[in-house]
């Protein structure tokens, strides 16, 4: 491929930013194994530990969080934007960088500035509505803006002409066939394969109201012949979960295979942000979103498409009690038919081909400048 020699990839702080720039990071090794690949991170965010195990060469600059009004940190962002975006054109520089691909986070905003200071093309992907604050900075430099979701263009006007590619999974997830691996998936956590499997995760860092509900309803749950398999998430206190259940509830500190955790599932409990609402289309897994309550709302409207398209059903966080979680989640895991309608919705509302899609644009973007 004689136009990409070296792709800069910027983002970070989150999961979110994280695991998208991984799964594309891929995608660009896989068809032209012999482009450079760079990474900028920040010196705290979690790509410190996500980034180099995964092979690729991470770059630390320093990163500010963005004022969100105008206050004493605005007066002094600046020099310290020029400390940052000075440190990322030097690597931008090094590498001889054909374009720079930001997935958002603090750490893009340094990368955008120093693209666009070297007139070398940047392409943006967003996953949220309203867009990140630093992806809305790095709007102001670049049209070549790529979305995850189709509803994105239709929910904010700075994203109207945006192309929708999907969001970039990597292949452990698009590549899975979760009939066939469920036996297996089964056996490794030690649920039976004659009931029911309840999948709960609130992300990577856990979420407590949907850790503390389900475990306040796991008699109800084991009683009517219901298996947990609980992601406690990174982050969370430990709680207690009655020993002398019925049937398995399986409490996890964390789960880096999140594959065997979908192909176990039959139903699945979670946050709404925009990596989980990915996957869980992706690979057809009907879900019960609990959007986190906080911020402004953009894990709500993550989900509402995929409930309005028949894939998965909302409740409020404050809502999330163990009676609601009897009253409605009881019914539907033991409903397969009504979880097999929800499983193809979604799966036609979700893609697996996000990682090729952005690919593609970005080909296009530099193709455009050359």
């Amino acid at each position: 491929m004689g136009m990409l020699r070296s792709v800069v990839l910027a983002g970070g702080g989150t999961g979110g930013h994280i695991y998208p720039l991984l799964a594309f990071a891929d995608a660009v090794r896989r068809h032209y194994p012999e482009v450079r690949i760079t990474t900028l991170g920040s010196p705290k965010g979690m790509e410190n530990e996500l980034i180099p195990p995964a092979g690729y060469d991470l770059r630390v600059i320093p990163a500010f969080q963005l004022p969100r009004s105008v206050n004493l940190n605005l007066l002094r962002t600046p020099d310290r934007m020029y400390k940052s975006s000075h440190a990322a054109g030097k690597i931008l520089d090094e590498v001889k960088a054909d374009v720079v691909v930001g997935f958002g986070g603090y750490v893009s905003v340094p990368a955008y500035l120093a693209a666009w200071r070297r007139e070398t093309p940047i392409v943006i992907h967003e996953v949220n509505v309203p867009p990140g604050v630093a992806n809305r900075m790095g709007m102001k430099f670049t049209k070549n803006v790529a979305v995850g979701f189709p509803q994105q263009p239709q929910q904010a006007e700075s994203l109207r002409d945006a192309r929708v590619v999907g969001v970039p999974l990597r292949t452990a997830l698009t590549h899975l066939d979760r009939a066939a691996l469920r036996p297996q998936a089964l056996h490794h956590f030690g649920l039976r394969p004659d009931l029911p499997v309840l999948f709960v995760s609130g992300g990577s860092s856990g979420a407590r109201t949907i850790n503390l509900a389900v475990a306040a309803a796991a008699k109800r749950l084991a009683h009517a012949g219901i298996q947990v398999l609980h992601v406690q998430g990174g982050r969370n206190d430990p709680f207690d979960v009655p020993t002398d259940l019925p049937v398995p509830y399986v409490v996890i500190p964390y789960l880096s295979d999140m594959q065997l955790g979908y192909a176990a599932a039959d139903l699945m409990l979670c946050r709404s942000g925009a990596i989980t609402v990915a996957e869980t289309t992706a690979l057809g897994v009907p879900a019960v979103y609990v959007p986190y309550p906080f911020s402004n709302q953009e894990q709500k409207r993550n989900a509402l498409p995929v409930v309005e398209a028949g894939g998965g059903i909302l409740v409020d966080n404050d809502e999330c009690t163990p009676e609601w979680i009897e009253q409605n989640v009881i019914p539907l895991a033991r409903d397969y038919q009504r979880l097999a309608v929800m499983g193809q919705a979604a799966a036609r509302y979700g893609r697996r081909d996000g990682d090729e899609a952005l690919l593609e644009f970005v080909l296009e973007a530099v193709a455009k400048t050359r």
